[in-house]
This record gives structure tokens, sequence and C-alpha cells, in this order.
């Protein structure tokens, strides 16, 4: 059976030597084997199909793949349609009527806890605020990711220790549930 995923690049294409051409990456993943390969934006998904393998391995067959032809580790979480729309249906927070900058989820490649986040106290960055979702994190702020004091705290690696967190911003979740739905 073939299923449509969506591959989500952590760390591309914004600034540095971690440069992959979508172009580029869409061969690579034809090359692997993927049908109805298309990128979205430059900053690191594409929607492929597959009739082999669960997430888990396609997104370690593409990090293999993706240093062989490129020279560095990009680390990549891969999700089906289901799953991204799950993630879209279930935002705890009123997306149809915020910006898209305002509102972003954080993918992560295993679950996570409350306990992870326990030392961040909420109430003191208000009015931002975070939720947590199936291996995933609802992040509002509603001056935008860039001004976030919240999200600063959020990112700091021993908070994301022993899992890969890759974020997008809402217009890009409602985008990639639309690509891998079609």
């Amino acid at each position: 059976m073939t299923t449509t995923y969506a591959a989500l690049l952590r760390g591309i294409n914004v600034g540095g030597s971690r440069k992959v051409p979508m172009a580029d990456l869409r061969t690579l993943m034809e090359d692997l084997g993927h049908g109805g390969v298309r990128s979205y934006l430059q900053s690191g998904q594409a929607v492929f199909t597959a009739d082999h393998g669960d997430e888990d391995t396609l997104a370690a067959e593409l990090t293999d793949a993706i240093e062989k032809r490129f020279g560095f580790t990009v680390d990549v979480i891969v999700r089906d349609h289901t799953y991204l729309k799950a993630i879209a249906d279930n935002c705890p927070f009123p997306a149809a009527e915020l910006e898209g900058r305002q509102l972003h989820v954080t993918y992560f490649s295993a679950p996570v806890d409350a306990a992870r986040f326990a030392e961040i106290d909420q109430a003191a960055h208000l009015p931002e605020e975070f939720r947590l979702g199936d291996r995933a994190l609802y992040l509002y702020a509603p001056n935008g990711l860039g001004r976030s004091k919240l999200a600063e705290q959020l990112s700091r690696p021993r908070l994301n220790k022993g899992v890969i967190a890759t974020s997008r911003n809402w217009n890009t979740v409602v985008k990639l549930v639309e690509m891998t739905g079609a």
C-alpha cells in the first residue's frame, strides 16, 4: 500500500553552510524510490509517497542519503498524512482566528511528556503559551517566533535532549496537511 508522507528537515537553508537545494532534494528522494516528490518552500519540507518502510526507517534512509550527497548530517522527521491532519485538527489554540506567524508546531521524533518542560514558568511568559500534543508542541506566540521569549526557553538543548525537534509555522502545518492529502 502506498502512503503519502511529509519529510521535515531540521535546520537547512536558514543561513550558514547547510544548503540543500530543493531540486536536488527532490532528485535524491526520487533516487531512493519515492514517488510524487514535491517540496514546499526552501526551508526543508518535502512530500512523497512510499510503499515500504515506516516513518523512522524512511527518516533514517533520507538522513543517510543527504549525508552521502551533501556531506553533512541533517535531522529528518517523517510523518504521514493521518498524523499531520490530526495535529492540525487537535490544535488547542483558535488557529482560524490567528495569523500563521503567531502559531507554531514543534514536531518531535518521539513522545515527550510534561515533566520535560516543568522548569518553564508558563505564567511568566503570558500571553505566550504552549501545549503538548502527540509528539508535538503547539506554541502560541502573538508577536511571532523571532520575538518569543518562550520559544527561546523551549529550544534549550537540554529540554530537547534525546529527540529531534523541528518547528513549523501554522501556514506550513496547514499546507503540509493539504499536500499530503492530495
